[in-house]
């Protein structure tokens, strides 16, 4: 019995875009990546297995690398991961029910391309600082430095709390100077949630192509300003991931 096959969809993009030549789709072998273009508006495709299982590190990959490269020459609408649909006549249908939404929000997006700075605390410089501003905390370090841990637990226990709190407070702080210092020059911002404890300031902006250089000479300027106690991390350009999907649209 032959395998069913579907069809996987990676963003929705306006109908003159082509996919370059050497686009790898999801999948094993990965797909070819196809547009179907329905009047002014066409989806970037693959074939994939309808039963077939996505998901491997390899998939994400393709996904966002297809995304990435089409965001960096015209505007994207990312749909959802792992999206899959029955065929051609159920893509041309999407852009047809939703046309005007998909079409406005390419325009929007037009000449836009995302950014993600992420900070990551480095921990021996930031513990220095915490105790340094917090003399009770400082005393607490002192008090288990040497000492068995089971016989300090408790000192323990509140000196991670206490050092945990401090870690949140600078956190907060860092992400409101990180939008203040760069927002100027982003059309829109969106904060990200730590993911780790040492994290710092997060969030992602969008920025118009002819400010991209000056974004990312901030960014610089901004890094170099907390070398010695924050890692900081410019991702981009990317597909506008934080700020518009194809699924917020028809939702």
């Amino acid at each position: 019995m032959a395998e069913e096959i579907g069809l996987f969809i990676y963003g929705i993009v306006p109908g003159d875009v082509e996919p370059t030549a050497d686009a790898v789709g999801v999948g094993e072998p990965p797909g070819e990546v196809d547009a179907i273009r329905h009047g002014e508006l066409a989806a970037l495709v693959s074939e994939v297995p309808l039963e077939g299982r996505l998901g491997r590190p390899a998939d994400l990959s393709a996904y966002q690398e297809l995304l990435d490269g089409t965001a960096a020459v015209a505007p994207v609408l990312p749909v959802r991961f792992g999206t899959v649909v029955t065929g051609a006549d159920a893509v041309a249908d999407l852009l047809e029910a939703h046309q005007d939404k998909f079409a406005a929000a390419l325009d929007e997006f037009e000449g836009r391309i995302q950014y993600i700075v992420h900070g990551r605390y480095e921990e021996p410089a930031l513990i220095g600082e915490v105790l340094a501003d917090n003399p009770a905390a400082a005393e607490l370090a002192d008090q288990v430095r040497g000492q068995p841990a089971e016989a300090t637990r408790p000192q323990r226990i509140r000196l991670g709390e206490m050092i945990s709190q401090a870690v949140e407070l600078r956190r907060e702080a860092e992400n409101r100077q990180l939008l203040d210092e760069l927002g100027g020059l982003a059309v829109a911002t969106a904060p990200r949630a730590p993911s780790n404890e040492l994290d710092a300031g997060a969030a992602a902006f969008l920025v118009d192509r002819d400010r991209e250089d000056e974004f990312v000479d901030a960014v610089e300027a901004y890094a170099e300003q907390r070398r010695d106690l924050i890692r900081t991390r410019l991702l981009g350009p990317l597909a506008p991931y934080d700020f518009v999907s194809a699924h917020q649209l028809v939702e």
